[in-house]
């Protein structure tokens, strides 16, 4: 009897019968949509020590809170739900009955007082009358008379409900969505679609910013609230808007904003937001519904690139940054070898993300 063949001798005999076949082998054709597909995956990586290093500023742009604010807590039943200035403390508990300032202890803090009631109605009533005196009196501004949920996580029940443009005062985490809008083009390249800010904008007038975006008010699902905004942010009907959209992870950050407030009554705006990739049909083109939009036009990723120098002369709204950086990362416009790339992904989550 013949001995059985050694391994050796299999594996020759299989790479010529492989080799055999081969010799017949016509390479088939890539079908359209296939060839599009590789284009874009062997794109060459966008590189540079300096494109990292404007990244990272304006990552950190929406990151910077002074060494010596001395922020202290702001809590409800004795759950920490917010950081605010000393002074901002004093200011909210001397106006009105719903906050009170505890000073007997080593760590000072706000808190809501038993006036305010321990029901989330009761707590949101008299959290609004304080809130509504200090508009009055021109220390909050861009009231939207959108609620927005007060909670230890944002899976977390309410605690109450705080007017949106007053959030920042307290603190508290606010939450929020922003939508990359994105083409496929012929030539296989992605292209993003920008917005620029109305003139009317109380915040960032004139700027650039994404095809949609917006806060996450009270009551609303992420999707439900994806749906209402891109309808009224970009004409998108919600079946484009169901068919395209992915959800892509979040960015965190927080940042002291101290403008036009006496020394050490500044806002903490704390942010999480939650990041959508939306792939849109070639010939639609976004129409803004709600007045808080000029005008709609396309970027590709070489333009995104050169937005984020610092002395570029037509920036984008500072929160989008992160948002955008955080794309190019996962499309694999930014090679992983490229350096401080662990460090950029690190800080576009510097500030919580619960």
């Amino acid at each position: 009897m013949r001995p059985p063949p050694t391994l050796p001798t299999l594996m020759v005999t299989c790479l010529l019968a492989k080799v055999s076949v081969l010799r017949g082998f016509q390479p088939r054709r890539l079908s359209r949509a296939a060839a599009l597909t590789t284009s874009a995956m062997t794109a060459e990586p966008l590189h540079g020590p300096d494109l990292m290093d404007h990244m990272l500023f304006r990552i950190q742009a929406v990151n910077q809170i002074p060494y010596n604010l001395g922020l202290i807590d702001f809590t409800v039943s004795g759950r920490p739900v917010g950081k605010v200035t000393p002074k901002v403390a004093e200011r909210l508990a001397s106006s009105g009955a719903a906050f009170e300032l505890s000073t007997g202890t080593n760590t000072p803090t706000l808190t809501l007082s038993n006036a305010a009631g321990v029901t989330v109605e009761q707590r949101t009533k008299a959290v609004s009358a304080v809130m509504e005196r200090l508009r009055d009196e021109g220390y909050i501004a861009g009231w939207r008379d959108e609620l927005f949920k007060v909670a230890e996580q944002f899976d977390s029940p309410p605690l109450f409900m705080v007017e949106r443009a007053a959030a920042p005062l307290l603190g508290v985490i606010e939450y929020g969505i922003h939508i990359n809008g994105l083409v496929k083009e012929d030539d296989g390249s992605t292209r993003m679609w920008m917005a620029r800010r109305s003139q009317s904008k109380s915040k960032f007038p004139g700027y650039l910013d994404h095809i949609v975006a917006g806060g996450q008010p009270a009551g609303l699902s992420l999707m439900e609230n994806c749906i209402k905004e891109c309808n009224e942010e970009a004409g998108l009907p919600s079946d484009i808007t169901l068919q395209g959209i992915q959800p892509a992870g979040a960015i965190s950050y927080e940042c002291y904003v101290g403008d036009n407030k006496p020394p050490g009554e500044g806002f903490l705006s704390r942010c999480v937001l939650f990041c959508f990739d939306l792939w849109l049909p070639q010939d639609f083109v976004p129409v803004a519904n709600d007045g808080e939009v000029e005008s709609f036009f396309k970027w590709n990723t070489e333009d995104l690139a050169r937005s984020m120098d610092p002395n570029f002369d037509d920036p984008i709204k500072p929160n989008c940054y992160p948002v955008i950086i955080d794309y190019l990362l996962r499309s694999g416009a930014i090679s992983p070898d490229s350096p401080k790339y662990l460090q950029i992904l690190k800080s576009l989550r510097s500030g919580p993300c619960c």
